[in-house]
């Protein structure tokens, strides 16, 4: 078990409440393995833990491929953030005792795919997937894990493990490195993100200093975040709005 996985696990597995963590990155960045290594840690100190990936909440093909495979379709079409937070995220916040459903979409055989289950008393949902610090999901997660890989190497890995082209140029990888590329832009996710962690070697991850100094810290049963305003006074008092609200 790596490092940095104890490490994120020390922090989390004492929280007496049931919490949502999301493991961010791009496509073949390591998030499934390193969502399953921290799940497993969390499960052998006691705690009741789900894992949970966005793949299982893509919206049907015709949807998805109804304005074709670019991009933008990549990054408009292709999950069911409604369906997230309806069906798995929401419920979770809403404490132990809430009905929920894990999966709601099978990509394989483009069919739906519920399973009805309750949130545990103090249980960690550990949610792996790209986009996951879009705006429509920000907000629910106590816990954000950013993996950083360089392109070159998640073309590769994603070569070896899906027979996709090793081209970076070929268009079946180029509209994924585009649409996270348009991620990077518009939401800044490892500026976002509470902890950024270096996957490039899968084995040997590393934890990054963040700029903003960290994010968040255990206070008892509850995970404290810093708010970062934004910098801009009208943008910031518009931050401060929605905080009150």
């Amino acid at each position: 078990m790596s490092s940095v996985v104890l490490a994120i696990a020390d922090l989390l597995v004492e929280v007496g409440r049931p919490l949502l963590v999301g493991v961010d990155g791009p496509d073949g960045a390591g998030k499934s393995h390193f969502a399953r290594a921290l799940a497993h840690e969390l499960a052998g100190r006691g705690r009741a833990v789900q894992d949970a990936s966005v793949d299982d909440f893509h919206h049907p093909r015709a949807h998805r491929h109804a304005l074709g495979r670019t991009p933008e379709t990549v990054w408009t079409r292709s999950y069911d953030y409604r369906a997230i937070c309806r069906e798995l995220l929401d419920p979770w916040r809403r404490g132990s005792g809430t009905p929920y459903s894990p999966t709601w979409h099978d990509l394989d055989s483009d069919q739906p795919l519920t399973a009805a289950q309750t949130v545990p008393e103090r249980g960690i949902l550990v949610v792996d997937g790209v986009f996951l610090q879009r705006p429509e999901l920000i907000d629910r997660w106590d816990l954000t894990v950013y993996l950083d890989v360089p392109p070159e190497v998640t073309v590769a890995r994603m070569a070896r493990r899906d027979g996709t082209p090793e081209d970076p140029a070929h268009p079946d990888q180029r509209r994924y490195l585009l649409a996270q590329e348009h991620y990077r832009t518009t939401c800044d996710p490892l500026g976002a993100a509470d902890v950024v962690v270096d996957n490039a070697d899968w084995q040997q991850p590393a934890i990054r200093p963040l700029p903003h100094g960290g994010a968040w810290r255990r206070q008892g049963d509850e995970i404290v975040r810093t708010v970062r305003l934004p910098a801009d006074a009208t943008d910031r008092a518009a931050a401060i709005d929605r905080l009150v609200d």
